[in-house]
């Protein structure tokens, strides 16, 4: 069964950053589909339910890692 679900993005400041993580984040297993919102400071994934936090600690390495200060607001 598949979840989905919208989180606040803090400090995304490019939105060639967003579309990077948005790349990174949808290659992951499990992941359905991953939307990066440069416009509206929004991350919104669907994924497996059965191991979305698993998937949610993977995303939250991704962007830190293409962007450090960024924060997704869970």
């Amino acid at each position: 069964m598949t979840m989905k679900k919208t989180f606040k993005m803090q400090d995304l400041d490019c939105a060639n950053c967003a579309a990077k993580m948005e790349r990174a984040i949808n290659k992951l297993d499990g992941v359905e589909k991953a939307t990066v919102s440069f416009m509206t400071q929004n991350l919104t994934i669907e994924a497996e339910d059965s191991c979305f936090n698993d998937i949610m600690d993977q995303v939250v390495l991704i962007c830190r890692k293409v962007e450090p200060d960024c924060r997704i607001l869970r």
